[in-house]
C-alpha cells in the first residue's frame, strides 16, 4: 500500500512570504534606481565626471583616514610623510596654478611665488604661508588661496587701488589711500592724479583725504599737496597758487573751511594772488607777485 505524505501548510506559506518579499524587494530597486537615474539626469555631469568625483572622494576620504589613524598612533610627522606619498601616487599634487582677480599689476609676480608649489603633494601645501607671502606684492592687498582637487591650485587676488602719486627725487611713485607704494610711474600716467610730497608724506594721505572731505568744491582743483616739516600741509591749485595751513587737524579743517567760503564770495582761485598763507589763524595773508609786502585779511 502507498504511503501519502502531504506538504506541510507552514511550508507553503512561508515560500509564498518569501516570493512576496522578493518581488517587493525588485519593485523597490526599480523605483530607487528610477528616481536615482531622474536626480543624476537633473545634474551637469556626465558619466565619466561622475566616475571622476566618486574616485576622487574615495581616495581624499582614504587619505584623510590614513592620517588620522596616524595622528592617533602618535606618529604625526610619519603620518605626513606617508599621507603625502598617498596623495602623490594618487594624484593629488599641485599640477596647475589658476589666478584671478588681476588687473593692475603684472600677474607673472603672482606665478612666480604660487609656481614655488608645483607638483608638491596637496597635503603638504602651506596655503597660509603662501597667502601671506602673495601679500608682501605691492599690489596684492589680500589673497584667498584654495585647494581644489585634484590637482588646481586656486588663488585669488584683491588688489589695492591707486590713490595718488608720490613725488619722490628720482621718480614718480603710485600709491594707495593707505599710503603703500605700488609702483613706479612715467609723468604721462600720472596726469590727473593728486600728487603728494615732502618726506613722510605717504604716511599722510588718510588725514588728507580727511581734511580734504571738509571742502569738497576745492577737490578737483587742487594739484598737489606738500608735507611740511612733518607737520602741516601746503597745497597747491591748479592754477599755480599755494595755500598754507596751519598745523593740527582741527586748525587745519577750520582754515580750509574759511578758504573755500572765501573763495565762493571773492573768486580767489584763478586771480592775482599767487600764495594765501592761514599759518596764524584767524589771519589770512596774501602775496602778489610785485608787491614787497603781503596784504592781510582779518576774519570776515
Amino acid at each position: 500500500m502507498a504511503k501519502i505524505t502531504r506538504s506541510s501548510s507552514k511550508g507553503v506559506r512561508r515560500a509564498a512570504k518569501s516570493q512576496s518579499r522578493a518581488a517587493t524587494a525588485r519593485r523597490a530597486k526599480a523605483k530607487t534606481g528610477g528616481i536615482l537615474d531622474t536626480v543624476m539626469g537633473w545634474l551637469p555631469f556626465t558619466e565619466e565626471q561622475w566616475s571622476t568625483i566618486w574616485l576622487t572622494l574615495i581616495i581624499g576620504g582614504a587619505v584623510g583616514l590614513a592620517f588620522v589613524i596616524a595622528n592617533l598612533a602618535g606618529v604625526p610627522a610619519m603620518a605626513k610623510t606617508q599621507v603625502a606619498l598617498i596623495a602623490s601616487d594618487a594624484g593629488f599634487e599641485v599640477k596647475h596654478v589658476r589666478v584671478t582677480g588681476t588687473s593692475r599689476m603684472d600677474e607673472r609676480e603672482v606665478y612666480a611665488r604660487a609656481l614655488a608649489q608645483q607638483n608638491r603633494p596637496m597635503p603638504t601645501v602651506e596655503l597660509e604661508a603662501l597667502r601671506e607671502d602673495l601679500r608682501s606684492l605691492p599690489w596684492v592687498k589680500d589673497a584667498r588661496v584654495s585647494i581644489q582637487l585634484p590637482s588646481t591650485l586656486a588663488i585669488d587676488i584683491v588688489e589695492r587701488e591707486s590713490h595718488a602719486v608720490l613725488e619722490k627725487p628720482d621718480r614718480l611713485m603710485l600709491i594707495d589711500a593707505e599710503g603703500v607704494e605700488l609702483g613706479p610711474v612715467a609723468e604721462d600716467k600720472a596726469a590727473g592724479k593728486m600728487r603728494i610730497k615732502g618726506p613722510g608724506a605717504a604716511k599722510q594721505v588718510a588725514p588728507l583725504e580727511t581734511l580734504l572731505a571738509v571742502a569738497p568744491a576745492l577737490g578737483p582743483q587742487i594739484e598737489s599737496a606738500e608735507w611740511v616739516g612733518n607737520r602741516r600741509w601746503n597745497l597747491e591749485f591748479k592754477s599755480g597758487q599755494k595755500l598754507a595751513l596751519p598745523e593740527g587737524a582741527e586748525p587745519s579743517a577750520t582754515a580750509l573751511v574759511k578758504f573755500a567760503r572765501m573763495d565762493g564770495q571773492n573768486r580767489l582761485i584763478g586771480g592775482q594772488v599767487a600764495t594765501f598763507d592761514m599759518r596764524s589763524p584767524p589771519r589770512v595773508y596774501m602775496r602778489v607777485p610785485g608787491r614787497a609786502d603781503a596784504v592781510e585779511m582779518g576774519s570776515p
